[in-house]
């Protein structure tokens, strides 16, 4: 990917502890313009990159990952469609205060991220505080944060990190097609999301916010029971 011009692969050296080149710089520099930003993050193969550049040419979309094999399938498809607007970033998540500047991104999208269900890796989870604390960084005011998701671990475990720390929820559903919800965008599936579908699982989905405010915590087991309990 190397020669795609809508792919973008920082080295190590360019993330790790310092600010990446184009930090702040993606509209003017990169799109040559000044559209809203949006990201999704552990994209694989950019699905809702794609649909997301292709039903709003008004906004610039970038799918960041690190697997290039995957990233590669939607970034050929947006190269071949002509999606000027759509870009790929390979990179880990955990640099993205190196890439993004505060208040940079308007909206992010987690679309089936692994949910890590190992308690020792609560950290690796993209909905864990520490990468909430990021979001928040980068993103605009009130900017908002979609998870999709076939896990029920981590579906509740959002829910536990949101309420415990009363963050807004604009919507949530443990079965986004059995309710209201679904429509053009939150209807693009996947290729794990028909695989969890084919299996009956049901699809989660929650749309929130991280405003500016106290650091944020992750719930005691016992106190996240008693707040979903109520």
């Amino acid at each position: 990917m190397s020669a795609y011009p809508n792919v973008v692969e920082p080295s190590f050296e360019e993330v790790f502890r310092t600010d990446y080149r184009m930090k702040g710089r993606w509209k003017e520099d990169f799109f040559g313009n000044g559209h809203p930003l949006v990201l999704e993050l552990g994209c694989g193969k950019g699905e809702y990159t794609v649909a997301l550049a292709r039903k709003y040419p008004e906004k610039n979309f970038i799918g960041m990952d690190i697997k290039g094999a995957r990233m590669w399938v939607g970034a050929t498809d947006a190269l071949q469609n002509r999606l000027n607007n759509a870009a790929f970033l390979r990179s880990r998540i955990e640099f993205i205060l190196s890439c993004f500047a505060p208040g940079e991104v308007s909206e992010i999208w987690i679309t089936f991220p692994d949910p890590q269900p190992q308690q020792s890796r609560l950290n690796k989870r993209l909905t864990s505080v520490r990468f909430l604390e990021s979001y928040r960084t980068v993103l605009r005011p009130s900017g908002l944060i979609h998870l999709k998701t076939d896990s029920d671990s981590l579906f509740e475990y959002t829910r536990r990190v949101l309420l415990y720390n009363r963050l807004p929820v604009r919507w949530c559903t443990p079965d986004l097609y059995q309710s209201a919800l679904p429509d053009e965008i939150l209807s693009v599936q996947t290729c794990y999301e028909k695989m969890f579908m084919a299996k009956g699982f049901s699809i989660k989905y929650l749309q929130f916010t991280v405003p500016a405010g106290s650091p944020l915590r992750e719930p005691e087991e016992k106190t996240a029971r008693n707040i979903l309990a109520g």
